[in-house]
């Protein structure tokens, strides 16, 4: 773990960024970035990349770095403070829109070309002739998910963050009205 220098080890705020980093990496972010998030997300001012820095104990081309990936998924954002020519940096702070920001991210980054690269091969196997059927049905049926999976999470996006917070919070009262997820056999 990447350690911190200005923060105390044992504090909750140090464990935050910590514990952010890890699952970072666990979900395919660098821990790094993760850190520097969590960092700018738990401030309550905005840090320049110096006193990212110093906070976190990592070099300053590694914050630069994570900074302009963080910019990127529009988690992040610059921010003039009066009398500083520095680039200073503040999060994102409203958790909802951290996630549809993230989704929103990982659907143009991975969803969508993936899509794209199963609808090339779902074309191509469609016209090979000695292609067993099983193949071809089979490439089908992960396209057929992966487009409603796709207008699933599109639909998603578009509820506004009020209602898809209680519409998270309702759970198992939206199964038991549709009659789902009580049997084993829906898997």
């Amino acid at each position: 773990m990447t350690e911190t220098s200005d923060l105390s080890e044992s504090s909750a705020k140090s464990k935050f960024i910590l514990y952010w980093g890890d699952m970072g990496s666990q979900w395919g972010v660098n821990r790094s970035v993760a850190q520097v998030h969590a960092l700018l997300y738990l401030s309550e001012a905005p840090l320049n990349a110096e006193k990212i820095s110093d906070e976190l104990g990592i070099a300053r081309s590694n914050v630069s770095n994570s900074l302009k990936e963080l910019v990127g998924w529009r988690l992040i954002h610059r921010v003039p403070v009066p009398g500083d020519r520095r680039e200073h940096f503040v999060a994102e702070t409203d958790v909802w829109e951290m996630a549809l920001l993230i989704a929103k991210g990982r659907k143009e980054r991975e969803i969508d070309p993936a899509m794209r690269a199963i609808d090339i091969c779902v074309s191509q196997a469609a016209s090979e002739t000695d292609l067993h059927p099983v193949v071809l049905s089979r490439m089908q049926d992960m396209q057929d998910f992966l487009k409603t999976a796709d207008h699933w999470s599109g639909q998603m996006l578009t509820v506004p963050k009020s209602k898809l917070s209680k519409l998270m919070k309702m759970g198992d009262k939206v199964l038991s009205l549709l009659k789902i997820g009580t049997k084993k056999t829906d898997m």
